[in-house]
């Protein structure tokens, strides 16, 4: 007589974590995403604000804000084909401005499109 021999069944079991491993685990998957949002915060549009080497040539004009003049003034100067609500945003955009205040002596980068417009 021959004996049957039957491979044991594997034991299956269900991952199961506790409340404090699903803290690590969130807190392992959040803190580099933090991390890249406050990168990409503290230097989102740096590189058009600053005029640097890598921006083209001849894609930028800078004027300069004269005693009276307001971001509207501006964009009605450079660009009077044009919505001014949409210039203003550009510049605003463009400069890195928290609003549409400016002051005299403030220098502005202006897109070379509307400097040739005016």
């Amino acid at each position: 007589m021959s004996t049957i021999e039957f491979a044991p069944t594997p034991v299956t079991t269900r991952l199961r974590i506790t409340a404090r491993g699903r803290r690590a685990l969130a807190a392992l998957v959040a803190v580099p995403l933090a991390a890249a949002l406050g990168f990409a915060v503290l230097s989102g549009g740096s590189a058009l604000a600053s005029r640097d080497a890598n921006a083209p040539a001849g894609s930028f004009e800078t004027v300069t804000v004269l005693a009276g003049q307001s971001l509207w003034s501006i964009a009605e100067d450079i660009a009077p084909a044009l919505d001014p609500r949409d210039v203003v945003d550009d510049i605003i955009r463009l400069n890195a401005l928290d609003g549409a205040t400016v002051n005299a002596g403030q220098r502005l980068s202006i897109p070379a499109s509307y400097a040739s417009q005016g």
